[in-house]
């Protein structure tokens, strides 16, 4: 094995703080920007675990507000150092939060117990647990919400936390009773005070990488950067477990050599592939295929979500899976029932013939799989694409091409112009423009807009009966999804 990368001190404290006490001698919990996605599933984790759980947050708004204090969570509107007197057994800091946030230099200042996101995470709700830990560019959410469904159908009952909700629940964690817990594992950067990635604090028993391409621009210098991130979480997986690697993509089947785990490869391309699929046929509704493990056909499978991406997120999950003990019956049971992300394809809705569908994609690679999966999904559709580079890396002047090269499957584009924050720096912030005539140059129509309100009416009228209008953004754009089907309806009918 080839010797790990370390990550240097930098990487992991700029203070001490205090030691966290075992979870039994906590009580009262307090988290710094609660109503975030990963911050509230977090404090959902700790309400059902019987915490007493209260935090901050700006701009408070639904459905996080409102699902939390329904669950009898204490939400206290903007940040002030006051809130943390008394002090609370445990603040958790997100990595929103600067040295300078009022309530976070106030809990370092006075020396208050604190931790980030994934050390709560691993420290309350992993722990001794068979860890999971989904990780890769692309495809996490889905992949994670996809292993929580198996092993919930096979009776398992895992703790887990998503990155998204699973199409029939509510909500994007639980505790479990089982011995797993599985978690999507962020390569973001996991706090002010600690800037190792999130996935590195994860206690990875087995592992999946679903895919390696540069990313997170904002905290990563460079390709070598974000590489040296999974060569060294892999290292950190369990010699017990199994790294589950894309064997399709090259990047990701060379972090075999750095990793003490058992490696399995799974793909559809390498003859080497340890789990892979043949007889793949499209069908109404998703895909089949037959597994095939170790060069052994096991059984057929049906899954009900389309696209070659969504199919080697179906073989990692049946690579993990078969390693925890699910037979091949019980792994086609789970997925044939399996209904899919909200926000990954979902449909919103449809008014005079024109389907509104919403995604989470937001780099250029997930723009573009999403769309030959749409595709796929309804071949004889017009497909109109709306996106939001709203991210802090898919803001990325080294996007712009990328980008440009990413619809080249569509009939009609539609940009909402990216914020340009504070945080930004001028030489490094996209030209939406450039994007803009990038797409155009390559014969697909499309033109920017200031943002949702003023791209709506255009969009409006350009849209007939038949097509798909595919609105992708990791935010809620405005919540443009029911506006368009609210004026939609309104529309007037050609005769």
């Amino acid at each position: 094995m080839k010797k790990l990368t370390d990550f240097s001190d930098a990487h992991l404290r700029i203070f001490e703080r205090p030691k966290v006490p075992p979870p039994d001698e906590i009580e009262d919990v307090y988290l710094i920007g609660i109503c975030g996605t990963g911050m509230g599933s977090l404090a959902g984790l700790f309400q059902e675990a019987g915490y007493r759980v209260r935090g901050s947050d700006e701009a408070v708004y639904p459905p996080m507000s409102t699902r939390l204090r329904e669950m009898g969570v204490t939400i206290l509107e903007g940040y002030d150092a006051a809130h943390l007197d008394p002090a609370p057994d445990l603040i958790i800091t997100g990595n929103t939060s600067v040295p300078t946030h009022p309530e976070a230099a106030y809990a370092r200042e006075q020396g208050l117990v604190q931790q980030s996101f994934p050390e709560a995470l691993a420290h309350f709700f992993i722990r001794d647990r068979r860890s999971l830990v989904v990780a890769g560019t692309h495809g996490k959410t889905t992949t994670t919400g996809m292993l929580v469904h198996v092993l919930r159908e096979a009776g398992l009952d895992p703790g887990f936390l998503v990155g998204g909700v699973m199409a029939k629940d509510t909500t994007s964690y639980s505790v479990g009773t089982g011995q797993h817990f599985v978690v999507e594992g962020d390569e973001y950067d996991t706090a002010y005070f600690d800037k190792r990635p999130k996935f590195m604090h994860y206690r990875p028993t087995s592992a999946i990488i679903t895919s390696m391409e540069f990313d997170h621009a904002d905290i990563y210098d460079d390709w070598d950067d974000y590489r040296d991130a999974f060569r060294v979480f892999s290292g950190i997986v369990s010699s017990d477990g199994i790294l589950a690697l894309n064997g399709d993509d090259p990047e990701v089947r060379a972090l075999g050599d750095h990793t003490y785990a058992r490696v399995r490869f799974f793909g559809l391309e390498g003859d080497d592939d340890h789990v892979t699929a043949q007889e793949v046929e499209a069908v109404e509704g998703g895909q089949r295929f037959v597994l095939v493990v170790d060069e052994e056909a096991l059984c057929p499978i049906f899954l009900p979500m389309s696209g070659r991406h969504n199919l080697l997120n179906a073989l990692a999950v049946c690579t993990v899976a078969l390693n925890e003990g699910l037979s091949s019956e019980q792994i086609a049971k789970g997925f044939a029932s399996f209904k899919g992300m909200k926000r990954r394809q979902e449909v919103r809705g449809e008014v005079g013939d024109v389907l509104v569908v919403d995604d989470f994609a937001h780099h250029p690679t997930a723009v573009r799989a999403t769309i030959q999966s749409v595709q796929e999904r309804w071949p004889t559709r017009r497909l109109v694409a709306v996106f939001e580079p709203r991210s802090n890396s898919s803001r990325r002047k080294v996007f712009e091409q990328p980008y440009a090269e990413a619809f080249d499957e569509v009939d009609l584009v539609f940009l909402s112009a990216p914020p340009f924050l504070h945080s930004d720096y001028v030489t490094r912030f996209m030209d939406v423009e450039v994007v803009v005539q990038g797409i155009a140059d390559r014969g697909i129509p499309a033109a920017a807009y200031a943002n949702a309100d003023s791209l709506l009416p255009a969009l409006r009228d350009a849209v007939h009966p038949g097509d798909v209008v595919l609105i992708m953004s990791n935010g809620g754009f405005g919540n443009i999804h029911a506006r368009l089907l609210d004026a939609l309806a309104e529309k007037p009918v050609v005769q």
